[in-house]
C-alpha cells in the first residue's frame, strides 16, 4: 500500500486478482465458459497471438450475445462476443479512483496495466471485499481524533449506511458514514 499525505492510500495493485486468467480471441464462446465455470470467475481477458490484451469476454457478454440469439457456442469465437475496446487504469491508482471510472463507464471489471503490461484484474467485487476494512480504519481515526459532532471525512467514498447508495463524499456521525442526503435526516 502506499503512503500519501499522512494517509494510507489502497490502490488497484493492492486488492486486484492476479494471474489474470486470459483466452485467445480464436476460442469458442463454449471453451471461455467452461474456464469461467472451472475458474469460478465472471470474466476473461481476450488477448491475441502476442498476448496483448484486446477484449473481456464476460457472464453479461455470452448470455446476450450467444445465449439470447440461440446460437451455439461451440461455433461462435471469443472475439465475436468480447467487448471492446478494454476497459483498464493503472496499478497505482486509488480504489476510490477505480469505483469512480467502474461507475462511469458502466462496468464491474478493469484490467489492471502498469508499465503496459497486463499485472492483473479488478472487480466491483474486490472493492467490496475491501471496503469494510478501510471502513473499520477510518472509523477507528475519527473516533480517536474527534473534531466535533459531524465530521467530513476527507475524500472518503463508499456505501452510505442508511440508504446503501454509493457517494463519493461521505460524512462520518455518530460513529456511521452516510451520503449528503442522509446526513440532513440525522
Amino acid at each position: 500500500m502506499a503512503i500519501e499525505k499522512d494517509e494510507e492510500v489502497v490502490t488497484a495493485k493492492d486488492v486486484m486478482s492476479k494471474p489474470v486468467v486470459t483466452v485467445s480471441g480464436n476460442q469458442s464462446s463454449a471453451k471461455a465458459a467452461q474456464l469461467m465455470e472451472k475458474k469460478g470467475i465472471g470474466g476473461i481477458i481476450v488477448v491475441n497471438e502476442s498476448g496483448e490484451p484486446l477484449g473481456i469476454v464476460t457472464e453479461r457478454d455470452l448470455a446476450l450475445r450467444v445465449v439470447a440469439k440461440n446460437l451455439q457456442p461451440s461455433k461462435v469465437t471469443v472475439s465475436d462476443v468480447m467487448s471492446r475496446p478494454l476497459a483498464t487504469i493503472d496499478g497505482e491508482v486509488s480504489i476510490r479512483e477505480v469505483a469512480k471510472k467502474m461507475s462511469k463507464l458502466k462496468v464491474r471489471r478493469l484490467a489492471v496495466i502498469h508499465r503496459g503490461e497486463l499485472q492483473g484484474i479488478i472487480t466491483s467485487r474486490d472493492i467490496l471485499r475491501v471496503t469494510p476494512a478501510m471502513m473499520d480504519v477510518l472509523s477507528e481515526k475519527s473516533r480517536l481524533s474527534p473534531v466535533g459532532p459531524v465530521r467530513e471525512a476527507s475524500r472518503l467514498a463508499g456505501y452510505c449506511d442508511k440508504c446503501g447508495v454509493w457517494s463519493d463524499s461521505l460524512a462520518q456521525h455518530d460513529g456511521q458514514f452516510y451520503c449528503q442526503d442522509c446526513l440532513s435526516d440525522v
